[in-house]
């Protein structure tokens, strides 16, 4: 085993002008069409995973926007 040491450096310097555009999107809050997600794991064989694939190739989206659009159609928002 070696016991040579190495160094790490010195933290580089934040950008101000990446600094202000984060504060200004916190202080902004949420903006109309911001989507606020959950994250969500579901088990399938890979089978069912290759037709969703190849399906939602053939429509020209990717697996999420498509089953996106399955939830949506399957579980419409109720209006109260």
């Amino acid at each position: 085993m070696s016991s040579k040491r190495v160094g790490i450096g010195a933290r580089p310097m934040a950008d101000p002008r990446a600094e202000a555009w984060i504060q200004q999107r916190v202080e902004a809050g949420p903006q109309e069409g911001d989507r606020h997600t959950a994250r969500m794991t579901l088990d399938v064989t890979p089978a069912l995973r290759t037709r969703i694939k190849l399906a939602a190739i053939e429509r020209g989206l990717t697996m999420a926007q498509m089953l996106r659009e399955v939830l949506e159609r399957e579980f419409p928002e109720v209006s109260s």
